[in-house]
């Protein structure tokens, strides 16, 4: 008995050290920050679920008013949180070089070859191809494909509205951008009230979107499941986005149809097997195999990021011009202004002109940023301009959106719904990465402007009828979810739809 106690105190003296052997790093280089629990670091309240992991990055930004950089940890791996303006710049664009990868890669055989996962060359050579996807001039062409859908997204609410006008807004918007998402990248109609790819997506929705434990893993030993060749995603998913890819190529007869949507440029691509392009830094020419992996990758992540950010946004907009009826009158009266002037027809000039709405949009994101943070990998040792922290090579650093976009000091009384922050006089006054809901440099969101196109138009369209309101199911102090990666309110938005005329 006494032999097996001894070695029961044995191991857990054993692993209380390995799990905090590192948890002393930042002090020892003298970094202020919070204290970290062993094994949890400064994740404890994330890990176990009761707080959102944006809520928990806030928290340390705003601890530290003074500093500028913040030293923390993610389980047991130390990482730096980026406080400085300046210094993000220096990250994000001036040395971008240094701080190009996410350090989020996991396996290419499980969806891990897509855009936003991918690093290194295999992102370089995508993002130099897709980057002509989302032109103003690609944007116009598929104008008429959003407006297709959003006449037919406004019929559906008609029905529901007749029935019940208070909604669930979350999911009442997911079902226009899921529609939209597949239309203009994959040339696909769907029927909302009953359609099986909108009902599948959404069925994947907590398995793509909830944090799981594997991520957590991947935090504790950076890179971890890219070594073991794991993914983040159930098996079920890579299967149906394969499938998919396969269906649509099959039914083009594996060539492009003129349609210059995300699925001909994938054709396009297909076809040349290799796709090459060459590294601005160095002149270096970079390739890439363009498999059926690599482009389940691209349909996955295409379809996935383009309905969920967009359906987030337009209902978090919705919320707040719901709850600010001044603002509300002032959106529908642009908008039906600007209609009057373009015979009532939501074109891709006609939303260009809603100058006010573009700043409400700007502000919602401003207040709830869909990605609470932004984080970056250091490809080699680094020393922070201005201070003496360095960071060592393949260490993790990570800037709060959302602690940055609420900061007062960026942001006068920050938690007040107001548009006029994003006047052109305001916005001029102000550091460029004081606003980053998109990222920022030449690793920023490809698909910002369809993003932006698209929530213009489900907006000016579903206003043009219906004005919202608050109910007694609608949040007032709201809470985000703590399982989900990115801002999702707690049991839903549920706000009330009310016609105008």
């Amino acid at each position: 008995m006494i032999p097996v106690l001894l070695a029961f105190i044995a191991l857990f003296y054993g692993a209380y050290y390995y799990f905090t052997k590192n948890l002393d790093y930042w002090k020892k280089k003298g970094v202020a920050g919070p204290k970290p629990i062993p094994f949890f670091g400064n994740c404890y309240e994330s890990f176990i679920r009761r707080k959102f992991v944006g809520d928990v990055i806030e928290e340390v930004y705003n601890d530290y008013p003074e500093e500028k950089v913040v030293g923390c940890y993610t389980m047991i791996t130390p990482v730096l949180l980026i406080r400085d303006l300046d210094l993000i710049k220096h990250v994000m664009i001036k040395d971008f070089d240094v701080f190009s990868d996410r350090g989020l890669e996991f396996s290419k055989e499980g969806l891990g070859a897509n855009m936003f996962h991918a690093d290194g060359d295999t992102w370089r050579v995508l993002r130099n191809r897709f980057t002509p996807l989302f032109t103003s001039g690609k944007l116009r062409n598929m104008t008429y494909l959003m407006t297709n859908v959003a006449d037919k997204f406004l019929t559906y609410v008609d029905t529901l509205v007749s029935k019940q006008p208070e909604q669930n807004f979350h999911n009442l918007i997911q079902k226009y951008t899921m529609s939209t998402v597949a239309s203009c990248a994959f040339g696909i109609e769907t029927n909302m009230s009953d359609d099986a790819l909108i009902d599948r997506v959404t069925s994947f929705d907590n398995l793509i979107f909830q944090i799981n434990y594997f991520q957590e893993f991947d935090m504790m030993y950076p890179g971890v499941l890219l070594k073991l060749n794991m993914s983040i995603f159930p098996k079920e998913i890579k299967n149906f986005f394969n499938d998919l890819s396969k269906q649509i190529i099959n039914e083009r007869n594996g060539a492009p149809i003129g349609r210059n949507d995300f699925m001909d440029l994938i054709l396009e691509l297909r076809q040349q097997g290799d796709i090459k392009t060459v590294r601005r830094s160095d002149e270096k020419e970079l390739q890439l195999n363009f498999n059926q992996d690599v482009i389940a990758a691209q349909a996955f992540v295409f379809y996935v990021a383009g309905y969920e950010t967009s359906a987030t946004t337009l209902t978090f907009m919705l919320y707040e011009l719901a709850k600010n009826k001044h603002i509300q009158e002032k959106v529908l009266e642009e908008i039906d202004e600007v209609l009057k002037r373009f015979d009532g027809k939501v074109t891709y000039d006609c939303i260009s002109e809603l100058k006010y709405l573009d700043k409400v949009f700007d502000e919602t994101l401003r207040l709830h940023p869909v990605g609470s943070s932004l984080q970056r990998r250091a490809e080699s040792d680094y020393k922070f301009p201005g201070t003496d922290v360095k960071i060592k090579k393949g260490q993790i650093c990570y800037m709060s959106i959302r602690g940055i976009h609420r900061d007062p000091k960026y942001y006068p009384d920050p938690y007040k719904f107001d548009p006029e922050r994003f006047s052109p006089e305001n916005v001029g006054k102000r550091h460029p990465c004081a606003y980053m809901p998109f990222g920022l440099g030449s690793r920023n969101c490809i698909g910002m402007r369809f993003a932006k196109v698209q929530s213009r138009i489900c907006a000016a369209t579903l206003l043009s009828k219906y004005r919202v309101e608050t109910t007694e199911r609608t949040w007032n102090n709201m809470k985000l979810d703590p399982k989900r990666v990115v801002s999702t309110p707690v049991g839903g938005m549920f706000l009330k739809l009310v016609p105008r005329r």
